[in-house]
C-alpha cells in the first residue's frame, strides 16, 4: 500500500484505503482518496489516469475489475489508525465484536486504542467495524 501511497501523491492527494468489493456480479477496486480542501472530480480523475495504465500491466487483483477512484465521503469507513486519529472531533459508530453499537464523538486515540466521549476507552482489538456518521 506504501508503493500505492507514494504513487497518488504525485497527484497532490493522500490514500486513504482501498477495497475490493463484488456489486452486481461486477469485482470493483476502490481506491479512495483525501486532500486538505476536499477532493474534487479531477483528482480522482488524475488518479485514474495515473493508475489505469500501471494496473492494465500488473492488476490490483485477479480477474475482470473496474477501477474506481473517489473521496470516501462525510460517513466513512474506520479501520486504521490513522483513520481515528483524522476523525478526532467527528461523531463515530462503533460497532464491537460483541454486537454491542456505541456511538459518540471520538475524543482521543491511543496506540492501542479510541476514546470516545465522554471518557470510554475501547481497544481497537474489539472493534469489528466503525465509520463516522453525520448528524443531519
Amino acid at each position: 500500500m506504501t508503493d500505492l501511497s507514494n504513487l497518488v501523491a504525485q497527484c497532490g492527494v493522500k490514500l486513504y484505503d482501498t477495497e475490493v468489493v463484488n456489486e452486481n456480479g461486477r469485482v470493483i477496486y476502490r481506491v479512495y482518496i483525501t486532500k486538505d480542501g476536499g477532493v474534487k472530480l479531477d483528482d480522482c480523475e488524475a488518479v485514474s489516469r495515473l493508475l489505469s495504465p500501471i494496473y492494465d500491466v500488473m492488476p490490483p487483483v485477479s480477474g475482470d475489475y473496474i477501477l474506481e477512484v473517489s473521496s470516501p465521503g462525510l460517513e466513512r469507513k474506520l479501520s486504521k489508525f490513522e483513520h481515528f486519529a483524522a476523525s478526532i472531533g467527528e461523531l463515530a459508530k462503533i460497532n464491537l465484536n460483541d454486537k454491542t453499537e456505541i456511538k459518540g464523538k471520538i475524543i482521543g486515540v491511543s496506540e492501542n486504542s479510541v476514546t470516545i466521549e465522554p471518557d470510554q476507552e475501547i481497544k481497537f482489538e474489539d472493534i469489528k467495524k466503525a465509520r463516522t456518521y453525520m448528524e443531519w
